[in-house]
């Protein structure tokens, strides 16, 4: 039996095919039954006729239950008025066996349901239609970021999921007892051992699971979540910006060319995509506070001046971050951060040790951080003194010290978070939409 993927049905126009899949939604009308199934590639609307089908099939197809296994054979037909993802074409049954007939009682049947209810049943809840089209979204992503990597000679290299000592600060460790070793942690970042492997093989990058135990209820966060973090040696701060915007860029104009269809069931408004084209607007955190400052003395609304009340040396906020994409229409370099607000392993500025060689890309329509990079401090007596002064156990970052004596050069990385960059894409309000199980504070189940 061959096989057809609702993806490839616009191909098949007038021809007969066989869709396995399960049934999303049926609607009757008389004589008339149409099914909306689903086989992981696509939704396709199904239309059995009585006067085409054996009156005791018919009957079973008009009582088949939600979610049923159906295996459904018949002729394409193009219909604009055909629901459906991608839509414009749907099958007139002439035969359907059923491999499961589902319970009746399916709890994520076709209604409103509260959050926490469709997080308990995450399960199925990414059987719906905009939890599927978020997922592929979040699959190409993760195609479109090796790809990018794959073919501009960097080389993949997995870094340790349990590590001795933090890497961006000790409050929001994970830890776990380790044998006789004392307590390991798990990763917040694979950053520290990627720049070893800068020595070795000069631009590499880590992608993986990242652990944050952060007590964070926002819809930014997770505390588990994946993160892509390159590092190249012999690469400045100015040099990095260049990489980042070509690298978004290219995740962009892939998501668009591969996943239209999805961004539009997600009534995305893709013409704001399409503007994501390099050069990105670049400001420094100087200027940034200024415009908030700007921002805050303009506006009448008390509330509103509250939320954006800002002193140079804050990092920036949710409300902050929001304000300041509003005026770009991509995504935008905010560089140059105090070194107060950063981790330990930052270059100082030149001349303003306050600051240091930082950056975050914003992206726009309130989205905010979705990379944070820096040029690493290549100076061992400066690193220690960092170490020191960030009350970091020397012995546990000897080994990163020694790639400050031995061939030590200026260079530079940065973190992606996937489920960040998902939610933009998607325009979807919340992180915890955009991983298939997430993890919160709250919720470790399922």
């Amino acid at each position: 039996m061959d096989i057809t993927r609702v993806s490839d049905i616009a191909q098949h126009d007038g021809q007969q095919v066989t869709v396995q899949g399960w049934v999303y939604n049926r609607t009757d009308k008389g004589k008339l039954t149409f099914l909306l199934v689903r086989d992981g590639s696509g939704f396709v609307q199904c239309v059995a006729f009585k006067g085409d089908l054996d009156e005791t099939l018919f009957d079973r197809i008009r009582h088949i239950p939600q979610e049923s296994s159906v295996v459904v054979t018949g002729t394409v037909r193009a219909d604009k008025r055909a629901p459906g993802i991608p839509g414009g074409y749907e099958i007139g049954i002439s035969d359907l066996q059923i491999v499961q007939a589902a319970d009746e009682d399916y709890p994520m049947a076709l209604k409103e349901h509260g959050v926490d209810f469709a997080l308990d049943h995450r399960h199925l809840w990414m059987r719906m239609p905009s939890q599927w089209a978020i997922l592929r979204v979040r699959a190409t992503v993760i195609s479109a970021i090796r790809e990018w990597f794959d073919t501009n000679g960097y080389l993949n290299m997995d870094t340790p999921i349990l590590t001795p000592a933090a890497c961006e600060g000790t409050s929001t460790l994970f830890e776990t007892p380790y044998f006789n070793e004392g307590m390991a942690y798990l990763a917040q970042s694979g950053q520290l051992y990627n720049e070893a492997n800068i020595f070795a093989f000069g631009k590499v990058y880590a992608f993986g699971p990242t652990f944050r135990a952060e007590k964070s209820k926002t819809r930014r966060h997770l505390t588990e979540f994946w993160m892509v973090e390159p590092e190249v040696a012999f690469c400045d701060l100015d040099q990095l910006m260049d990489i980042e915007e070509q690298f978004v860029a290219h995740i962009v104009k892939r998501v668009l060319k591969d996943r239209r269809a999805e961004l539009e069931s997600l009534g995305r408004d893709i013409s704001v995509l399409e503007k994501i084209e390099p050069p990105f607007p670049r400001i420094s955190y100087d200027e940034a506070a200024e415009m908030l400052k700007q921002i805050r003395d303009e506006t009448d609304d008390p509330e509103k001046k509250e939320l954006l009340t800002f002193e140079w040396g804050m990092d920036f906020g949710s409300p902050h971050e929001t304000e300041l994409t509003n005026r770009f229409d991509k995504p935008v370099f905010v560089y140059g951060y105090p070194t107060q607000v950063k981790a330990f392993y930052m270059e100082p500025w030149p001349g303003r040790p306050e600051v240091c060689k930082s950056v975050d890309l914003l992206a726009p329509e309130g989205y905010g951080e979705i990379i944070g990079g820096s040029e690493r401090i290549s100076d061992h007596d400066l690193l220690l003194q960092r170490i020191k002064e960030h009350n970091l156990p020397r012995e546990a970052f000897e080994w990163y010290l020694d790639l400050r004596r031995f061939g030590s050069v200026p260079h530079s990385g940065f973190g992606m978070g996937v489920e960040r960059t998902v939610a933009w894409l998607c325009g979807t309000e919340h992180i915890r939409e955009t991983i298939p199980f997430p993890r919160t504070i709250k919720r470790v189940y399922p």
